[in-house]
């Protein structure tokens, strides 16, 4: 993945309001790389941009060589499929349907084979096969966030985008949720872009990137 001169400006009713500015950053595939800085300094922003959540204002954004700037939704969509995950600080699960379908049916919207077999495969491997068939209701917290991360592991991403995903989390929950995540990375695997407060967990992470009003400080 590859920033150039990006920047991002919010609409406001006094005009445009300079969130990014002059963000240039590489990260290599495999890596793993923390995004920290106070709150308002444009994390999330960040993270929204790398994702094709939202467009820059300026500059480009390439994900496996290809731009993504100027892209429309439909593409976009299609662009995302398969290719980029993300977990939020909010689990953002469909209340009406079990951990399985919660995994299964994006995977069977975006055509993917055998959608019911991958998730539960991917459930168990974030030791939730015992809670197939569970609503999110009837889920903890740390669980909620392992079915998100299923979601987003599932179709096996190249690139995984995690907003505070620990933030929500007692301890031993989130140090499990965090130990999945960094399993998925790595050599051969997918490319971790984490936004934390957390030290101590972009501690983990093989670099930190810092950012101060808008800009990359570190």
């Amino acid at each position: 993945m590859r920033l150039d001169g990006v920047g991002f400006d919010a609409a406001t009713d006094a005009g445009p309001l300079v969130i990014l500015q002059d963000i240039d950053l590489v990260i290599n595939q495999g890596e793993s790389v923390a995004i920290l800085g106070p709150s308002g300094s444009g994390k999330s922003t960040l993270m929204m941009l790398m994702g094709g959540l939202e467009q820059p204002t300026r500059g480009e954004v390439f994900v496996g060589g290809e731009s993504i700037a100027g892209m429309g939704e439909d593409d976009l969509a299609v662009f995302r499929r398969g290719r980029v995950g993300i977990v939020f600080q909010a689990f953002h699960l469909i209340p009406t349907l079990s951990a399985l379908d919660n995994v299964a049916v994006p995977l069977d919207l975006a055509g993917i084979p055998a959608a019911r077999e991958r998730a539960a495969e991917v459930l168990r491997a974030v030791g939730l096969g015992h809670r197939l068939t569970h609503l999110p209701a009837k889920l903890s917290g740390g669980e909620q966030q392992r079915v998100a991360l299923a979601r987003a592991l599932a179709p096996a991403p190249r690139l995984l985008l995690a907003d505070e995903p620990t933030g929500n989390l007692d301890t031993d929950s989130g140090r499990a949720v965090a130990d999945l995540m960094f399993s998925a990375t790595g050599p051969g695997g997918a490319t971790l872009v984490l936004i934390t407060h957390d030290e101590a967990l972009a501690a983990r992470c093989d670099r930190i990137v810092r950012l101060a009003d808008g800009r990359v400080a570190g």
